[in-house]
């Protein structure tokens, strides 16, 4: 690394013992006291040099445990034989970055895998084209589409498309974060960081709800906390269970915010000889049994705005089948809401108590709902500086990691390349290990990335081969921004990266 370090000298004279130094890994150039860190807390100022204030960490993999993460520890002896025969793999937290940008990459490792010579290029990427997407387990309403979310005030992101028993936020994006004020791309950049790093922030949604939203933790909606997601649409719930309620209740009703389904009516029923009921719902009828926009969206039943759910009902029809006594089941697409009705002699329906027969069927729907909880998936492009660091030529990257021939992962954790241009990424964070994000104040994310691919491929796409160093030599002398720190899990499920190219070349 010695090499390395005087071939990027900056050319100023050494400081002297209690001098400030200037902090080049990021735009911000931040000069640093002895002792003190600089404005990202990433890198301080120690034993007058530049240090990086969290561990270059190894994967230890193991078959069985599923992995830990082992930092270079300087303090201890090493006979250099792999710890617990685990298989490690260098992940980038704590590596330091490409910049300036004409650099190569922090570390760039080879290491054997069933007798195939692979190379991992592994950096820390500063991300200022970023941002997450957040799944949300519920069918409350949080607010309309396209709805400002807000972060301490300021604009964060917006309400997108909802999905299948979740609603979803996009946030962050480099129009907030270097965009707009000083204050929205502060509070943006803090945003996505804790969400991240699955810490709870609070956010509020114009025109709807206040959430709070931790990656793996179920959500709490205007101070309620969230417990299942839907089973799915009324229409759904109606054809998973119409067998349960045959011969227990004459009717039964589902409420959803976007398909309120009716047994009678629908296909289900229908198959099992279900006989009319003269129900009537006040909605647009889509077809039999289905039914759309009975309400607005909102907290209440199944989504909606509705605390009663008798209010979706017109009268009864005694010419198709309604008649005194006929019984009612409501229930919503969670079974968190049910009710019980019967006819009275003038056709309309009046609460009962909740009979043990139907009790089955409505914990049926509950034990089929999955927990809710929030995902949180970081998205972002690897751009030309960062490429740069892996091979002179940063489109060959770009080409070999489309090409399947390059794997890609952040902090180890398996990630989703986009399909077309360039290389944009998704990844789970609740895969990712503890803290795995830092920021630089320029603003924009700091994140680990990881490129694996076979060294011929790598010598072939024009990589920085005399930047090539095998692991063992990692681990003995660690690099230029050295620091040790204390031993930390992994996340247990991941596969070991490097089990990829455990297969023959295609």
């Amino acid at each position: 690394m010695n090499e390395l370090a005087e071939r990027f000298e900056s050319g100023q004279p050494t400081p002297q013992k209690g001098e400030k130094l200037r902090c080049d890994a990021c735009p911000v150039m931040c000069y640093i006291a002895e002792g003190r860190t600089g404005a990202c807390d990433r890198y301080g100022n120690f034993g007058g040099r530049i240090v990086r204030c969290d561990p270059v960490t190894i994967l230890e993999h193991r078959a069985e445990e599923g992995g830990t993460i082992v930092p270079f520890d300087a303090g201890e002896q090493w006979d250099g034989s792999l710890v617990n025969k685990s298989r490690p793999f260098v992940s980038g937290i704590g590596a330091g970055t490409t910049y300036p940008d004409y650099k190569p990459a922090p570390f760039i490792v080879s290491q054997e895998v069933e007798g195939v010579d692979l190379v991992t290029v592994v950096t820390e990427g500063i991300f200022s084209y970023c941002g997450v997407k957040v799944k949300i387990d519920t069918d409350r309403h949080l607010g309309p589409e396209t709805a400002p979310v807000r972060a301490e005030g300021e604009p964060v992101g917006h309400v997108t498309t909802a999905e299948y028993g979740s609603q979803m936020l996009s946030l962050g994006g480099v129009r907030h974060l270097t965009g707009g004020s000083k204050a929205e791309g502060r509070i943006t950049c803090r945003t996505l960081m804790d969400l991240c790093n699955s810490k709870p922030v609070e956010l509020a949604i114009d025109g709807g709800a206040t959430v709070v939203v931790q990656a793996g933790v179920p959500p709490v909606i205007d101070g309620k906390r969230e417990e299942r997601m839907r089973v799915g649409c009324g229409s759904a719930t109606i054809g998973m269970f119409a067998t349960q309620w045959r011969g227990l209740v004459d009717e039964v009703v589902v409420v959803d915010d976007h398909i309120t389904g009716v047994v009678s009516e629908h296909q289900a029923g229908k198959v099992i000889g279900w006989s009319e009921t003269g129900i009537k719902i006040l909605g647009h009828r889509s077809t039999p049994g289905r039914y759309f926009k009975v309400s607005e969206p909102g907290l209440g039943w199944g989504g909606t705005t509705i605390s009663d759910p008798l209010e979706i009902l017109g009268p009864f029809n005694p010419k198709k089948g309604a008649r005194p006594g006929l019984s009612l089941l409501m229930v919503s697409t969670t079974g968190e809401q049910f009710g019980y009705y019967e006819l009275d002699e003038e056709l309309r329906p009046v609460e009962k108590p909740f009979p043990e027969r139907l009790r089955k069927s409505v914990r049926l729907i509950e034990e089929n709902c999955e927990p809710a909880r929030c995902s949180v998936l970081f998205m972002a492009g690897a751009g030309g500086s960062l490429r740069a660091g892996v091979t002179e030529n940063p489109v060959n990257l770009t080409r070999s990691v489309q090409g399947l021939q390059t794997y890609v992962t952040c902090g180890g954790a398996p990630v989703y390349v986009w399909p077309g241009g360039g290389i944009t990424l998704m990844v789970d964070v609740s895969r990712m290990p503890d803290n795995s994000f830092g920021y630089v104040p320029t603003p924009a994310l700091v994140a680990p990335i990881e490129f694996t691919m076979r060294r011929d491929d790598y010598i072939r796409m024009g990589g920085h081969a005399s930047q090539i160093r095998t692991l063992q030599d990692l681990l003995e002398h660690g690099g230029e921004y050295f620091n040790e720190r204390e031993q930390r899990d992994a996340p247990a499920r991941n596969p070991w990266p490097l089990q990829w190219f455990d297969r023959p070349r295609r």
